[in-house]
């Protein structure tokens, strides 16, 4: 009888009967949803996105909700994202038909919540609605409520269209904001489920999160929810990551990681994993858990703290080297490798380091370190190793060391992903005269390939420079780095799509000279960048075609490699690979030319100025000599290799 009174006043409240008397919403036109079951003491699950991973993320769902079944409880909420999406009608129904008949093996009812996966229509002739109405149609309304036993669950929908029109979307500004008739439902939502327990809201994009959604205005949600004073858990997903933000006046905010959609690497105590959380409601409090395939984890260890440790030991995945393999011309090698290992976490990580010679050649004693390093701490570790003379030079390059690292947090060990770091080599003899030598070139595949100069061996003094080489794209298709030392600092010179530029980093910002259509597939071209204290200077086959004023006390500085035929990302490792033949790379610290035009040397000469001089006539072993002064001998990366026409 409480319970029909408590029904009636709702759905008076709010103006409106759903088909069944049961769900409550102000949408019109929706797939009604059915009862949910009514015991004493229960539990409910809640799945993450499926979206934005490979089809087989399909299976990963489908394991969830056989895993559900055993479990069995009373209800199953969604996250949103159920669907691919993106897409015009007749994809996202096939793609719905099998979410729909995946989740239809539950033997307890599941409900939907919205998400930009869902909604957004990405093809010709888009309704104004997008996928709104097909939503409504095959899945539910887009915001309602229902209430359970001692609880009530509130979904709302947090992808509305910008009301300066255009597509939708959840960029900053309008797109991450409530409407005013959304606001004013869930007040009148709120007021209507004063009388339960517990309440618990559901939404996609967890708004909550300020530097991800900016001009949000979740905090007039957050207002609303504080002052129902029944408000226990508000859930989201979106990020594919799991994320507890705490409590806030007695309200904690969970986001879910994925239950078949994308995330990289797989980690799965730090919350990069399939799951579903499971929630048990008793009189004496509300318990939270998520479950991946026989393993329990607390999400609650996801603090913002824990996360970013995690993405710092991401980041960091290469120790420093001290002191490289030295290896002479006839293959031999004795000495040792000496390299530092950093904890940029704020807890403690347990290091392994393991040498692996594979077929190298090479002996490292001992085989292996362990050690524990503090927080913001570095060790040095040795390893002797030796190499008999003889043997194919090319396999040096398959020395390599395997780091594994454990997270020390409390009660959670977070083991990383091992990472394998080849050794770093080293040329010990002098540059045979290469002169005599046929004239070669670097030949490049595009897809691995490219030269590699360690950090100290390619920092040169600040100060007026060139840097200049002769090219033949097999094809300008995409960004295509020609020599680069870039990442927010340094310089680098590039080819587009066509276009070609030369671009130096100070005071904070690149300055770049680029010009359109400079360049041409499978033709020879000579390019140089100069730099001379004053302005930037492009120039291709001698003819100066750009340049652009620039003046600063010195260049940004950083600790990347400087790469021949790719671009050096955040952790130093080559991107966006060239693909074709370079051939002599000169770097001068001397602004070498100037005016409107000079006569390229199709052989470039070692002179007082020269830092870095490259004939690719010919590889030795690993590594492709430098004739210049320096002996900075770059190491072979991928597929590069110098061939003889």
């Amino acid at each position: 009888m409480l319970r029909n009174i408590f029904l009636l006043a709702s759905c008076l409240s709010l103006g409106l009967f759903a088909q069944d008397g049961h769900v409550q919403t102000t949408r019109t036109g929706a797939k009604p949803l059915p009862l949910p079951r009514s015991e004493d003491v229960w539990h409910f699950v809640v799945f993450g996105d499926r979206t934005s991973g490979p089809p087989e993320g399909v299976k990963v769902l489908a394991q969830a909700v056989a895993d559900t079944n055993l479990l069995d409880p009373d209800l199953v909420m969604t996250v949103g994202d159920l669907v691919q999406g993106y897409n015009d009608r007749p994809a996202w129904m096939k793609q719905m038909q099998e979410y729909r008949d995946t989740m239809g093996a539950l033997k307890r009812p599941w409900y939907p919540v919205p998400g930009n996966h869902d909604i957004y229509w990405r093809g010709t002739n888009p309704p104004a609605e997008e996928h709104e109405t097909d939503y409504e149609t095959h899945f539910g309304p887009l915001w309602y409520w229902f209430r359970h036993k001692s609880a009530a669950f509130v979904v709302l929908y947090s992808d509305e269209q910008n009301p300066a029109g255009g597509r939708r979307g959840f960029g900053p500004g309008a797109y991450n904001r409530f409407s005013d008739t959304q606001l004013k439902w869930l007040e009148e939502t709120l007021h209507a489920t004063r009388e339960a327990e517990h309440v618990f809201v559901f939404l996609h994009h967890p708004r909550w999160i300020s530097k991800s959604y900016p001009d949000a205005n979740w905090s007039a949600v957050h207002e609303r929810l504080k002052a129902a004073g029944n408000v226990k858990m508000v859930f989201a997903g979106h990020i594919h990551q799991m994320r507890y933000d705490g409590v806030k006046d007695g309200i904690e905010y969970v986001t879910l990681g994925a239950t078949g959609g994308e995330f990289s690497p797989e980690i799965p105590k730090a919350g990069l994993l399939h799951h579903f959380d499971v929630v048990t409601v008793r009189k004496t409090g509300i318990s939270l858990a998520a479950i991946p395939v026989g393993v329990v984890v607390d999400p609650r260890q996801m603090t913002p703290e824990r996360l970013e440790d995690v993405d710092r030991l991401l980041e960091a995945t290469h120790p420093e080297v001290l002191e490289p393999l030295s290896f002479r011309l006839d293959g031999s090698a004795e000495g040792t490798y000496r390299l530092r290992v950093h904890n940029p976490s704020r807890k403690p990580i347990a290091i392994t380091l393991l040498g692996e010679p594979q077929d190298s050649g090479v002996q490292f004693l001992p085989d292996h370190e362990h050690a524990t390093l503090l927080p913001q701490e570095s060790k040095a570790l040795e390893f002797r190793y030796s190499r008999l003379a003889g043997g194919n030079l090319d396999h040096l390059a398959r020395a390599s060391f395997r780091l594994e690292r454990d997270y020390l947090g409390e009660g959670l060990r977070i083991t990383m992903p091992p990472v394998l770091v080849p050794v770093e080599l080293a040329l010990a003899d002098a540059e045979p005269d290469s002169a005599g030598l046929p004239n070669g070139r670097l030949l490049l595949d595009g897809k691995s390939g490219c030269l590699r100069i360690p950090a100290d061996a390619a920092d040169f003094p600040d100060g007026p420079f060139t840097v200049e080489s002769w090219v033949y794209a097999s094809s300008w298709k995409g960004r295509r780095p020609i020599v680069a030392k870039t990442e927010s600092s340094e310089w680098g010179i590039y080819g587009d799509e066509g276009d070609l530029s030369f671009l130096v980093h100070g005071d904070g910002k690149y300055t770049s000279v680029e010009v359109k259509a400079a360049l041409r597939p499978k033709v020879w071209h000579h390019l140089a960048g100069v730099w001379d204290g004053q302005e930037l200077r492009l120039y291709c086959d001698g003819t100066l075609i750009g340049k652009k004023a620039f003046v600063t006390a010195s260049r940004t500085r950083n600790t990347k490699p400087l790469l021949v035929g790719a671009d050096p990302n955040r952790q130093g490792r080559p991107t966006d690979f060239f693909a074709g033949e370079i051939d002599e790379v000169r770097i001068s610290t001397t602004a070498r030319y100037a005016g409107e035009s000079f006569s390229p040397e199709r052989r470039h000469q070692s002179d007082e100025s020269t830092f870095l001089l490259l004939h690719l006539d010919r590889d030795l072993g690993p590594v492709t000599p430098d004739s210049g002064p320096r002996a900075s001998h770059p190491e072979r990366v991928g597929a590069a290799r110098c061939v003889v026409y």
